[in-house]
């Protein structure tokens, strides 16, 4: 399963097929069959690593500090695999990590004292965020806050003359001055998304 994650990695999951698996492993496309039924259960078994590297919210401090962990370690792991990040909530057989995962969110969630359903629209609302940002940075044509500086200057500054996009021209500018860096938006909204929950729970 390791190599399937890293093809995906490397190549993306469109790449993926059983032929190009067995090829990059040495062994025939047939025996793979002997592992897995059919490219679905490879898909499932791959999300299933991927539900394994993230870090469960931990169950020794309060909710919004383990839920904060692990969307944290949510975002990372879906950086180094972005292929997954339309995959995550596909699978109808998912495996044992993703169970573990969903059943530690949910009885963090429980314990803090969200009802049955607030504790749904809390799942929802911060796995939106999380894979909605993570698709968003992996779309990014830039990679670091340096990278984003320099593309300002020489790309996006001449696209917005001041006269006719002074406000854009301006932020522009001061944020590349500033040094500023995209990634830290995600902490930013997290915390925005975990304050506006916490007055919806019932304190236990």
């Amino acid at each position: 399963m390791a190599e399937a994650v890293r093809l995906a990695d490397r190549e993306g999951v469109g790449e993926l097929s059983m032929r190009r698996l067995a090829a990059s492993l040495g062994a025939g496309a047939m025996s793979l069959y002997y592992y897995v039924a059919s490219k679905e259960e490879l898909l499932d078994a791959m999300i299933d690593v991927v539900f394994e590297e993230i870090e469960l919210p931990p169950e020794e401090t309060d909710w919004q500090s383990a839920m904060r962990r692990r969307a944290i370690s949510a975002r990372q792991v879906l950086a180094r695999h972005p292929w997954a990040i339309g995959l995550m909530e596909s699978r109808t057989s998912p495996g044992p990590a993703n169970l573990r995962h969903r059943e530690a969110v949910t009885a963090c969630l429980r314990k803090a004292g969200f009802p049955v359903l607030m504790a749904t629209h809390a799942n929802w609302l911060l796995d939106s965020y999380v894979y909605g940002f993570a698709l968003q940075e992996a779309s990014l044509p830039f990679g670091t806050a340096k990278e984003l500086a320099d593309m300002t200057e020489d790309v996006f500054l001449p696209q917005l003359p001041p006269d006719e996009f002074p406000y854009l021209n301006e932020s522009a500018a001061v944020l590349a001055a500033a040094g500023y860096d995209p990634a830290e938006e995600f902490t930013f909204g997290l915390d925005l998304v975990l304050a506006a929950l916490e007055a919806l729970r019932v304190p236990t």
